[in-house]
């Protein structure tokens, strides 16, 4: 099979990439398409040329497994400037998706047609990147900065519709090869002049007059991308194409692309792509496992996770049966969800008509026995091991033959769970994480007795509603709250030592992560924390203290900070420094100065130490899974890769240090897990771990 192969058809020439999966860049294809660009414009008989691909996409990308390594010849600028300095036309005819490199070579040629379902897009900076051959540099060109920013700093790509309404494409074709083909007769027939984009200043002019056209676009789409290196780089590169001629900017751009490439944020971004890949690879499951048909999906409970879940499977066309205990939490519930869709579509996050061909789609009904239909149940009912248990034994009478079921439990143990029914190799935990319709993470518990069908069921369906599944062991909190846990429990500990809230929530937050462990509990609400400790005889002075008080978090108006009526925003609250005072004085307390590298190690390396034990336990497959889990789920900084990784990049015995030091100083909740003192002992990484 040829990489690469030129056909004559009469006047046209038509070059066709044939590397699947995904026809990246890679040496090959990057010399076959000269190879064959250089022979179509030695051929006489060939007019105008067709750039296409063959299997399910265009060039979707760079070979990004050439990161890292020695550069190999042809480099693409040096393929691009062969296209793009062509004397026959050249067509790009894209199909699938035309990503990063694909859509820089795209740029390249003189016109591009596309499928209607085709998506075009520079996605680079979320592998902490900037488009390396000229994205930055005729994206603008073509469609004007505004849009080339948000393509380009924000990494999203686009459908043909708004592609060929902004003159990315000049049309939508039937099929891209005879498309393409039609395309260029025309052309010829036409005797249209071949369109050059680094020539063609059009689209930017009004930019070099008025820059804040500019300016305002870059600060609408960087104002969530605090702490990341690449957007504002990505932004700078476009500035470029405005402010300096073709050839520079070329240059000024492939120099911020090499800074980046070597940076650390970048390859933090791109271990986190690879590491999410490898987390969808289940271990242990026989080869050619297929999953069981999902057509409907039961879930039981209508509350905040239940209607969340919902809400996920609508969102991906999945009908759902929901099933409330009683009509008035049913009728709640699906208010809840018709609302948050209507919110969605008022800010034109969705179609207007979203919301209620989506609601179309959930059936919401009274009692458990409406189940029969489901290939999956999905129970999100009160987490307590007794309810779980009942339901999950009424479940037996009702549920075909078959059906996966699946807990929503964030703690509680899956085999447990999963004896009180005749068919446990049916059943498994699919924790959805809060928001369940919007956060990515979907941990896919396997119980002892799972079938392997029922686990690829569970991850594949997971994958349909766009969730990111990882498949972990059984035990309590699973592999992100059982984590989780160990960083909020350093988190209070540090206020008896005379941090407070707003210190700690500052360190975390200047850390990369999306807000601290105080405003989170204000956010959730510090009586859920209040009775649970009361439930199990546990006594945490001061959170206690805060609650007797009635600080119960934003919706009490005040909790570990005050809110103004009507605000969200967290205001710090001298009475909160008195009240941790008083409870110092009373338990004999003094307050010392904490600094703020040690709240990040105090909180941080716990969790790292405990992500060791899961691996030891086998909880987790690979120290990717853990730091998938935290990126997707508990919001980790994408540039400091994951915990795991994280700890890689400090230095596992600078880690390991710590934690003895910690252990003496504090107590045996720091003793270093064995396979975190192992792994130094053999001078190895997390990264190394098999």
């Amino acid at each position: 099979m040829e990489t690469v192969k030129l056909e004559r058809h009469d006047a046209i020439g038509v070059i066709t990439v044939n590397s699947p999966p995904v026809n990246a860049l890679s040496a090959a294809v990057r010399g076959g398409i000269l190879e064959c660009i250089k022979a179509a414009i030695a051929d006489p008989a060939i007019k105008g040329i067709v750039l296409t691909c063959a299997g399910r996409t265009f060039i979707a990308g760079a070979d990004i497994t050439e990161f890292g390594k020695p550069p190999k010849p042809p480099a693409l600028n040096d393929v691009l400037s062969e296209i793009e300095n062509s004397p026959k036309p050249v067509v790009a005819a894209i199909h699938g998706t035309a990503l990063g490199g694909g859509l820089e070579v795209a740029l390249a040629c003189h016109f591009r047609v596309a499928v209607k379902e085709a998506k075009l897009g520079l996605p680079e900076v979320k592998l902490g990147l900037l488009p390396g051959a000229g994205g930055t540099q005729r994206l603008p060109r073509a469609v004007g900065p505004e849009l080339a920013v948000k393509m380009i700093v924000g990494g999203d790509p686009i459908g043909a519709a708004e592609a060929l309404k902004n003159g990315l494409i000049e049309e939508i074709v039937e099929g891209p090869a005879a498309g393409g083909e039609a395309f260029v007769r025309k052309l010829l027939a036409e005797k249209r002049p071949l369109r050059r984009l680094r020539d063609d200043d059009s689209k930017i002019a009004a930019a070099k007059v008025d820059r804040s056209i500019f300016t305002n676009a870059v600060a609408a789409m960087t104002k969530k991308s605090r702490g990341l290196e690449a957007p504002f780089a990505a932004a700078d590169a476009v500035g470029y194409a405005i402010d300096l001629p073709f050839d520079e900017g070329l240059k000024k751009e492939r120099e911020g692309f090499l800074k980046l490439v070597a940076s650390d944020q970048s390859k933090a971004q791109r271990y986190a792509f690879f590491a999410e890949r490898e987390a969808s690879k289940i271990a242990g499951v026989p080869e050619g496992t297929k999953p069981r048909p999902v057509n409907r999906v039961a879930i039981l409970g209508a509350g905040t996770m239940g209607g969340g879940i919902a809400m996920s499977f609508a969102n991906a066309g999945v009908p759902v049966t929901l099933i409330e205990t009683g009509e008035e939490q049913l009728k709640r519930g699906m208010g809840i969800m018709q609302k948050n869709w209507e919110a969605t579509a008022a800010r034109g996050g969705i179609p207007a008509d979203a919301p209620a061909k989506r609601m179309a789609l959930i059936n919401g009904v009274v009692g458990i026995e409406n189940v029969g239909d489901a290939d999956l149940v999905i129970e999100a009912v009160f987490e307590t091991m007794a309810i779980k248990k009942e339901v999950f034994g009424k479940l037996d009478q009702y549920v075909k033959p078959g059906a996966v079921l699946a807990s929503n439990t964030s703690y509680l143990n899956i085999d447990e769970i999963a004896k009180s029914t005749k068919r446990p190799q049916d059943v498994l935990g699919m924790h959805f994480f809060s928001p369940a319709n919007v956060m990515k993470l979907c941990e896919i518990v396997r119980a002892d007795k799972t079938a392997p069908d029922a686990l690829v069921t569970a991850v594949n369906i997971a994958r349909k509603i766009a969730k990111v599944p990882v498949v972990v062991g059984v035990c309590h909190g699973f592999v992100g709250n059982r984590m989780y846990d160990q960083s909020g429990k350093q988190a209070d500990k540090l206020l008896f030592e005379g941090a407070l809230p707003q210190q700690v929530d500052a360190a975390l937050k200047n850390f990369g992560m999306p807000m601290g462990p105080f405003v989170m509990s204000d956010l959730a609400g510090n009586d859920i924390g209040w009775l649970s400790r009361k439930d199990r005889g546990v006594k945490s002075e001061i959170a206690d203290a805060l609650c007797e008080a009635g600080r119960f978090g934003q919706k009490a108006g005040k909790g570990w900070y005050r809110y103004d009526a009507g605000s969200r925003t967290p205001i710090p609250d001298p009475e909160v420094e008195l009240l941790i005072d008083q409870t110092l004085t009373r338990l004999g307390r003094k307050r010392r100065v904490v600094s703020d590298e040690e709240i990040i190690e105090r909180v941080m390396y716990p969790v790292i130490n405990e992500g060791a034990r899961i691996l030891e336990e086998g909880i987790a497959a690979r120290p990717g899974d853990i730091d998938v889990v935290w990126l997707c789920g508990f919001g980790w900084p994408i540039y400091r890769g994951g915990p795991m990784y994280y700890a890689d990049q400090i230095g596992l015995d600078k880690v390991l240090a710590k934690m003895r030091e910690l252990q003496a100083a504090v107590g045996d909740e720091f003793k270093p897990a064995s396979l975190l003192e192992k792994l130094v002992a053999e001078g190895k990484r997390f990264g190394e771990f098999k």
